[in-house]
C-alpha cells in the first residue's frame, strides 16, 4: 500500500510538470487553502509568515511588497531607452488558484530584458484592489505579469510588471478571456483552454514606469523580486472586476495584500 502511494505521489508530480509547467516557476504557493485574505483570520496577512518556516519572511523580512511610491521617496531617473519587451503568441491556460484567477504560459510566450538580463514571462493574475499604491491612492484592481531569469546564477530571478487600473472603459485584453473567466463561476472546473493568448496585448507604458527590490505579495513571499509599475493608469470596466472576484472559490471581497514598510528603499521613476 505504502509502496503504491510514493508511485501514486510520483505520477501527480510528473503530471503537475507536464500539464502545468509553469507553475513550477511562478514560485508562488498555489494550493488555495494554505491563506486567505482575512485581516484578523488564521490565515490572513499578518499570520503568513506564522503558517510554515518556509513563508517566514512574510512577517520578517525588509523588502516585502506592495508599497506605496510616494513622490518624497522617489527618485527620478531620466533614460529615453523603452522597458523591453519581447513578447509573443503562445498557448496558454487560465486557471483558478482560489485566490485569483492567472493566465498560464505553455510555452515561449517571450521576455523582458532587464539590466542585460532576460526573464521569460511565466504566468499574469490579477488583485482587487491594488496592492501597490501611488501617493496613498489605492486603484480598482491590480495587474502582476510574473517573469523567471533565464541565468540561474542572476542575483534576481524573479521580475514582475505591475499595471494598475482605475474604473472605466472595459479592458481590451480581459474582455477577450471573459467567456473563459465566466465558465469558472461556480464551477468544479479549474482551468480552462482558450489557445493562444498573446501577452502583448496587455497593455502599458514602457517609456515611464517606478522601480523598486521588493518580494512577492503571496506566500512564500520570496525577497529580492525586480518590481516595474508602469506609470500610467489603465482602465477596467465595474462588471470586469467584480467577475474576476465572483470566479475564484473563496469568495473573498479582495485578495490584495496590506501595504508593507518601506525600511527606506530605493525607489525609482523612470522616463524621458
Amino acid at each position: 500500500m505504502r509502496i503504491g502511494s510514493i508511485i501514486l505521489s510520483l505520477l501527480i508530480v510528473l503530471l503537475t510538470i507536464n500539464v502545468f509547467p509553469n507553475l513550477i516557476y511562478a514560485q508562488e504557493v498555489e494550493n488555495e487553502k494554505e491563506f486567505d485574505y482575512i485581516k484578523d483570520g488564521e490565515k490572513g496577512p499578518g499570520k503568513w509568515g506564522k503558517l510554515h518556516k518556509e513563508w517566514s519572511a512574510c512577517n520578517k523580512g525588509k523588502m516585502q511588497s506592495p508599497i506605496d511610491l510616494s513622490n518624497e521617496r522617489v527618485d527620478i531617473i531620466h533614460k529615453s531607452n523603452k522597458l523591453s519587451r519581447n513578447y509573443k503568441p503562445c498557448p496558454a491556460i487560465i486557471i483558478n488558484r482560489g485566490h485569483d484567477i492567472a493566465v498560464h504560459w505553455e510555452g515561449d510566450a517571450g521576455s523582458i530584458e532587464i539590466n542585460g538580463t532576460a526573464y521569460e514571462l511565466k504566468q499574469a493574475h490579477w488583485h482587487s484592489p491594488s496592492e501597490h499604491t501611488i501617493n496613498s491612492r489605492r486603484y480598482s484592481l491590480e495587474l502582476h505579469m510574473v517573469h523567471k531569469s533565464t541565468d540561474p546564477n542572476s542575483k534576481h530571478q524573479i521580475a514582475v510588471i505591475g499595471v494598475l487600473y482605475k474604473i472605466g472603459k472595459p479592458n481590451h485584453f480581459l474582455s477577450k478571456l471573459v467567456g473563459n473567466i465566466t465558465s469558472l463561476v461556480n464551477q468544479d472546473n479549474k482551468h480552462r483552454d482558450p489557445g493562444v493568448i498573446d501577452p502583448k496585448e496587455i497593455k502599458m507604458s514602457r517609456r515611464r514606469y517606478y522601480n523598486y527590490i521588493g518580494s512577492l505579495t503571496v506566500p512564500p513571499c520570496t525577497e529580492g523580486v525586480i518590481w516595474t509599475i508602469s506609470k500610467k493608469v489603465r482602465s477596467v470596466s465595474l462588471d470586469q472586476v467584480k467577475l474576476l472576484r465572483e470566479a475564484v472559490h473563496d469568495h473573498a471581497a479582495k485578495n490584495a495584500r496590506p501595504l508593507q514598510p518601506h525600511h527606506q528603499r530605493d525607489i525609482q521613476l523612470v522616463g524621458p
